[in-house]
């Protein structure tokens, strides 16, 4: 009788482009768009250079999937508020999902750091897809928080939102705070407080 052979622990396609995704970014992170090879890649990876171009045409490619990760972290943090009742509730969830996935945004905003590299065409299709998914998906909270009244009408929609990701930026920069739900609420707290009807 023939006794059948254990799975192999080889990893399947998904986990490996998981792991390519892993890695790619922490050494673009630490060396820059040119300080990475797609031999040093695989190799971090544990994978050869064709089974890694056999997921990833070229370089530029597999950069432009890390970042196309990171926007798709954002969508993420805009679908979740956007399905909240009212402005405050949703950049509630906005700010706290912010601050819980600091770490990733932090890696995604030093990734972006590096889009100068690629070519002009690539880059301008990633930075049009990140108005709209990003900037687009803000725009329209605020927008929609307008017209039901919840906003101050002296001031457009469009400056209480570049308002408020100022207020948010330092969640995803710099040093991270030793609280960062507690520094997101704050800041939230500050910036409501100033946008409500008056």
């Amino acid at each position: 009788m023939t006794v059948p052979l254990p799975p192999t622990s080889a990893p399947t396609p998904d986990t490996t482009r998981v792991r390519i995704g892993q890695e790619a970014a922490r050494l673009f992170v630490a060396s820059g768009y040119h300080g990475v090879s797609m031999r040093e890649v695989a190799e971090a990876v544990g994978v050869t250079k064709p089974a890694l171009y056999h997921h990833y045409a070229d370089k530029e490619s597999l950069f432009l999937a890390m970042l196309d990760g990171a926007l798709a972290g954002l969508a993420r943090l805009i679908e979740h508020a956007s399905a909240q009742s009212g402005l405050p509730a949703q950049l509630d969830t906005l700010v706290g999902e912010l601050a819980d996935s600091a770490p990733a945004q932090r890696v995604g905003l030093q990734l972006a750091s590096e889009l100068r590299h690629v070519s002009p065409e690539r880059r301008k299709a990633f930075e049009t897809e990140y108005r709209q998914v990003w900037m687009g998906g803000l725009s329209a909270l605020f927008e929609a928080a307008s017209a039901r009244g919840e906003l101050r009408s002296d001031l457009p929609p469009q400056m209480l939102t570049r308002a408020f990701l100022a207020l948010i930026y330092p969640l995803v920069t710099g040093t991270p705070p030793a609280d960062p739900r507690g520094t997101a609420r704050a800041l939230l707290a500050v910036y409501l407080d100033g946008v409500r009807p008056r």
